[in-house]
């Protein structure tokens, strides 16, 4: 086993816009695809913008870009061109990426695959000791990103997960095509690249944790209140949040619909950095909630949501009885296929099948039915006719 301590690895920190295009420049001389990483600073930001963006490929060196010093990403874009890119769990850094103008036309994910091949652990560090026989330190991952000047092995930490990246897709891409999973993987992958962004809630304070205890309209409408304004100071500050203010503290004080701003201040359970020091905040939000006629009712339910599933043995019984019997027969195929069962089809897309299945219920039609539910293809193929002999054999 190699220790990522015994590994030199010369990297570049660009920082100015003639150091992009350089890097641009020595990219598109590379070989081969190209491996990608982001940093953000989740939990201590506000948003989830980069912090970090790495960059590797062949014959070149890493490339470690500062998007809060840099321009425009444009000529890092066309040097990459349609090559592919190399990320590991790419849904989490797509988002921040394509911000800055940087979106692949083709995607290796190394974390997904990692799934469909049955690895007992696939985070970057496991597979990497794993096919690779290095093991990694992973003692930044949650790091704030955002802070500057950036810690020299915070750099070489970043530097070395984005240089490993294009030996781990090669070991990965023969294990797949191993186990005859290269079209599962590439059809999933595909998927990830192309999913677009879920639509912005009407309602984002309804998510507060733990706000399902809150039973009043009166309690519902402090806990808005609240919510709106912790969002509109953690935004000026950029600030996560729930590093000013936790959800837990915000629904304990809609609960207690506090009389006066003394009541509030009193409150034990309203805790946090900016609970006392921006106390005249909070209590005119208090008093918004209190006096508004604007009252929220029960959360808006879905017409597309499926009852939860628990409820369904008292409640439903057949759709009980079809989700249990489809459910054990793909178990059994996911062992076989050693994926998953939540890769093989996702949980929601099986209740959703069997809570409102086609008419004839043959393969054909469930197939039908799963493609408009959006499986892919190979899970399509491999599903449908073990759903399908479900159904027959409660029939």
């Amino acid at each position: 086993m190699v220790e990522q301590s015994e590994l030199d690895t010369d990297w570049s920190l660009v920082t100015d816009q003639t150091g992009l295009e350089r890097a641009a420049e020595a990219l598109a001389a590379g070989a081969g695809p190209v491996g990608v990483d982001a940093e953000r600073a989740s939990g201590f930001r506000y948003g989830s913008d980069a912090y970090l963006v790495q960059v590797f490929r062949r014959g070149t060196r890493p490339f470690l870009f500062d998007p809060t010093e840099l321009e425009s990403f444009s000529p890092l874009a066309e040097a990459i061109g349609e090559e592919e890119w190399i990320l590991h769990a790419a849904s989490q850094d797509i988002p921040c990426l394509s911000a800055l103008g940087l979106a692949p036309a083709r995607l290796f994910d190394t974390e997904l695959a990692a799934r469909l091949l049955g690895y007992e652990r696939v985070g970057l560090g496991a597979i990497v000791e794993s096919l690779l026989g290095i093991s990694l330190e992973k003692a930044h991952s949650a790091a704030d990103w955002s802070q500057r000047p950036l810690p020299e092995p915070w750099l070489e930490y970043a530097a070395l997960d984005v240089a490993l990246l294009p030996d781990l897709r090669d070991a990965v891409a023969a294990d797949l095509d191993a186990q005859g999973k290269t079209e599962f993987a590439l059809q999933e992958f595909e998927a990830v690249r192309t999913r677009p962004d879920k639509p912005r809630s009407p309602e984002p304070w309804r998510k507060l944790s733990g706000g399902h205890s809150l039973r009043s309209p009166r309690a519902l409408a402090i806990a808005r209140e609240l919510w709106l304004a912790r969002d509109e100071l953690a935004r000026e500050r950029d600030v996560a949040p729930g590093r000013l203010i936790p959800d837990s503290s915000l629904v304990a004080a809609a609960g207690a619909n506090p009389r006066s701003k003394g009541d509030l201040a009193r409150l034990q359970t309203f805790r946090g950095r900016a609970s006392r020091t921006e106390l005249d905040r909070w209590w005119r939000a208090v008093l918004r909630g209190k006096t508004t006629e604007d009252l929220p009712g029960p959360k808006p339910r879905d017409p597309d949501t499926v009852p939860h599933h628990r409820g369904w043995p008292q409640r439903h019984p057949e759709a009980a009885a079809r989700l249990a019997a489809a459910r054990s027969a793909l178990e059994a195929e996911a062992e076989r296929q050693r994926i998953p069962i939540e890769n093989l089809l996702t949980p929601d897309t099986l209740r959703r099948v069997v809570w409102s299945p086609p008419g004839d219920r043959s393969p054909a039609a469930v197939a039908l039915r799963l493609k408009e539910l959006g499986a892919r293809d190979w899970q399509i193929g491999i599903t449908a006719p073990i759903i399908a002999a479900a159904f027959v054999d409660l029939a």
